[in-house]
Order: C-alpha cells, then structure tokens, then sequence
C-alpha cells in the first residue's frame, strides 16, 4: 500500500513538473518570437497613470503602439483600462491624451477593467460591435500569452506587439515575472475558462 501511495505521489509530481515546465516554455517562448501582423486595431492593455501620467510600464506600451501604427500595422487605436479608487483619471485615457500628443489621430478609449480579463472582455465586446474580428495587443513580453489566448477564447485573432523598451522589455524583466506570468496563465487556462478566476492585479504591473 505504501508503495502504490508512493507511487501516486511520485506521478503526481512528476505531471505537475512537466505542466510547469510547458507552460513556462510557452510563456518564455512567445515572448521571444512573436510578432505583429496588420489587424483592424492596435489594443494597449492598460498599466498603472499617476494623475494621467501614464508609469514607465504604461509609456513603454504606448511608445511601442505608436510605433506600429505609423508603420502601417492598423488604422486605428484603442486604450483600456479602468481607474483605482481615489484616482481622477482612467489608464485608458491616460494612454489615449498620450497617443494624441503624439500624433497618433485615431485613438478610442475603453475606460473599463482592472486586469487582464475584464479589459479583454471591454475590447472584445467593441470589436464585435464594429464588426471588428482582429488585434494586435501591445503589452509586455512575457505577458503577450495569456492576453493573446484570452482574446482568441472571446472569438478575437489576435498577435502580439511586446513593448522593446522599460522596465518590463525583455532585457529588463527577470525570472521573477516570467515564474508569475506562468502562474497567471495556467490559473487562467484551468479555471478562468471555468468562470473561476482571481484578478491577476496581485501580478505587478501585468495588467
């Protein structure tokens, strides 16, 4: 009996060891090849503005969607991205007043979610109404999984544009966000499907 309970465990291990080690292989890899393709828009997912100045997380993504829309990626940008309790502007519009300073002239703001999920879910429902069906997300790199797969679930074909630059480029992120990240994805992929879901803001700057 011992023996079949030992055995049991070892197995268990072993398959939660495999899981671990795909899910980071994916997160790691994605971050490291993907690349956009020409969509109907360019979606910023949102990162923490400081009284409408958008953090150096949240600059580093618009920079990197201003890019790709002068180069012809998209017609158009969309900012996401509620507010926090006692803040008196939204990331969303933090990021568009950004966007048009800099001469980006297309710029729609969706002022609505506080992770991952809920701005996906803001976004996607614009798109579909638009009769919109694709999006390049612009966010970090290690980030561009799960924020693609959340999208391809709610029927968007989505590529990613990971930021090249600031403090969550890949040459600036560690280990530490690439372990996290993981997480979040295979907390989403095993339960956020299900309905079942814990807002990823307890993965810094993730959003």
């Amino acid at each position: 009996m011992l023996f079949i309970l030992r055995k049991i465990i070892s197995s268990i291990l072993l398959a939660t060891f495999v899981l671990l080690a795909f899910a980071t292989g994916r997160v790691w890899y994605t971050a490291n090849h993907v690349a956009p393709v020409k969509s109907d828009a360019i979606v910023v997912l949102g990162a923490a503005q400081f009284d409408g100045r958008p953090s150096d997380v949240l600059r580093a993504r618009l920079q990197e969607a201003a890019r790709i829309y002068k180069n012809g990626f998209a017609l158009r940008v969309i900012t996401v991205g509620a507010n926090l309790p006692g803040d008196r502007t939204t990331e969303a519009a933090a990021g568009k007043a950004w966007l048009m300073e800099n001469k980006v002239k297309n710029v729609i703001s969706i002022e609505k979610g506080h992770d991952t999920l809920e701005s996906t879910k803001a976004y996607a429902s614009y798109l579909k109404l638009n009769n919109f069906t694709s999006a390049i997300l612009v966010t970090d790199p290690y980030h561009c999984l799960r924020a693609m797969t959340m999208a391809h679930d709610r029927g968007i074909s989505a590529t990613c544009s990971p930021v090249k630059r600031g403090p969550n480029s890949l040459n600036q992120s560690g280990v530490r966000y690439l372990v996290r990240e993981t997480g979040a994805y295979l907390a989403y992929v095993t339960l956020g499907r299900h309905g079942i879901f814990i807002s990823d803001r307890t993965v810094a700057t993730a959003h």
